[in-house]
């Protein structure tokens, strides 16, 4: 009962910024009570409302901010504070990156706790540019009366926000988005609408190759046949010389997927190339591929430089997508063994490995945990496991078989760090991490990646 009167939603609190959240948000304490404010930066002083209250914190939002700090800077972007897809717009960019090797920090003290101060946790390589880097927008389509609208929801919210520029996006992505939305309209294709359930186009997805310039358009639509179909893509295909490719995806159910089972090539070829370094890459309308090109070759020679490969090693590239790293890392490796569980991804690795006539290449689709136990009982065990999992992390499973068939180096490449320190939790039984180096994939948003070298203990 105390709790509830000391805070109540509506309240309004001065708060001490100590330190700043997983998601980039600012904390401060209020009568030892912890209150998450986002916008808040660590440093500052601020009066705050509180928006919500639960068991064990609350959040709120800034009424004012009563001391500045250095790092402060002015959001370019109109819509930054209601979309939520930026979170760190409103810091210095140097003071992002300082930020991002906090956040790490702190999973490690939460979950890792007797290790932390331990590891070796170095500094976040950042971008020259840390603007307009992402190569794929993904936005949905909704009817609003005869206008049709194409973004994002706003943060905890069924609001859709039109939106036509993006500071991180690549201008060819929303500048094609907003020209497909004005094709709808004008053709009277409707978009999805949610209350009623009606309508065709649910999803506008476009990725752009940010070193070739060839772009795919991929409508999400609720059925395969409607009207103005083929008028729709003879315009899409006029818009501009570098739309190579335009493709279809059928999503008949409600399922919080993005993507449907079917997809149809509704014009040009089915794959759009992408160069990293050296390579070309075909990529799919639902192959993974790194959003941030320009940064992945950085993330990727990490992944080569933890690897430590001469030439000798027999390597298993889990969660391996279109074989980007495997690719990476082939001149240095004796073997290449990766698994996916999409198969147009596994399609894709072979058609690239085939490409540059990587032939100590095996690609199979499956989970990694089933493959690698296979090849166990098959005799066959790797010297370096590379890991690029999901946000959810490694599967309990896939740790127990690295515990097994116990692999010199494993190279983990995280994008979150409160799953990678609680793997590591697990994987030091046998491992020891010699370094973490975090990486900036995603400039002005609170994620960061790093790659993370674990060494087999010398006592084992």
């Amino acid at each position: 009962m105390q709790q509830q009167t000391i805070m109540s939603v509506g309240k309004r609190i001065p708060l001490n910024i100590k330190k700043l959240g997983i998601n980039g948000e600012g904390i401060g304490y209020y009568k030892r009570n912890i209150v998450f404010v986002p916008g808040a930066i660590t440093g500052e002083e601020v009066y705050a409302e509180l928006t919500k209250v639960a068991k064990g914190y609350s959040e709120a939002k800034i009424i004012k901010v009563q001391k500045r700090s250095k790092y402060r800077t002015t959001p370019p972007c109109s819509v930054y504070e209601e979309c939520g897809g930026c979170q760190l717009q409103h810091m210095k960019y140097d003071f992002q990156l300082k930020a991002k090797r906090d956040i790490i920090a702190q999973a490690l003290q939460k979950y890792v706790q007797p290790l932390a101060k331990k590891i070796d946790l170095r500094s976040t390589i950042g971008m020259d540019e840390p603007w307009n880097y992402r190569n794929k927008s993904q936005f949905q389509a909704r009817q609003s009366g005869d206008k049709v609208l194409a973004g994002l929801y706003a943060e905890n919210s069924h609001k859709l926000l039109d939106i036509e520029e993006c500071a991180v996006q690549a201008p060819m992505t929303t500048k094609m988005t907003t020209k497909v939305k004005h094709l709808l309209q004008e053709l009277e294709i409707p978009a999805f609408n949610e209350k009623t359930n009606r309508g065709i186009v649910r999803t506008i997805v476009v990725r752009t190759g940010i070193k070739t310039g060839e772009t795919q358009i991929v409508l999400i639509t609720t059925k395969k046949h409607f009207d103005q179909k083929d008028e729709l893509v003879e315009r899409i295909k006029a818009l501009h010389k570098n739309v190579v490719s335009v493709v279809q995806n059928i999503k008949e159910d409600d399922s919080p997927l993005v993507f449907g089972d079917q997809t149809i090539v509704l014009d040009g070829k089915e794959t759009i190339h992408e160069k990293l370094g050296e390579y070309a890459f075909d990529l799919s309308a639902r192959a993974f591929f790194q959003l941030n090109p320009t940064q992945t070759v950085h993330l990727y020679n990490q992944i080569k430089k933890a690897a430590a490969l001469t030439g000798n090693e027999s390597i298993v590239d889990a969660y391996c997508g279109v074989g980007t790293i495997g690719l990476w890392l082939s001149k240095g490796a004796k073997e290449i063994r990766g698994m996916d569980v999409i198969p147009e991804a596994i399609v894709d690795a072979k058609k690239n490995a085939k490409k540059y006539n990587v032939e100590n290449s095996t690609y199979v689709q499956g989970t990694a945990e089933y493959w690698l136990e296979a090849w166990r009982l098959d005799g066959y065990v790797p010297d370096v496991v590379t890991v690029d999992p999901p946000r959810t992390g490694l599967d309990d499973s896939f740790m127990d078989t690295m515990l097994v068939i116990r692999p010199k180096r494993i190279v983990y490449t995280s994008c979150n760090p409160s799953t990678l320190a609680k793997n590591l939790a697990k994987l030091t039984e046998l491992y020891d991490v010699a370094y973490i180096q975090p990486v900036d994939m995603f400039p002005q948003t609170a994620h960061v990646e790093s790659v993370t070298l674990l060494t087999l203990k010398e006592t084992i």
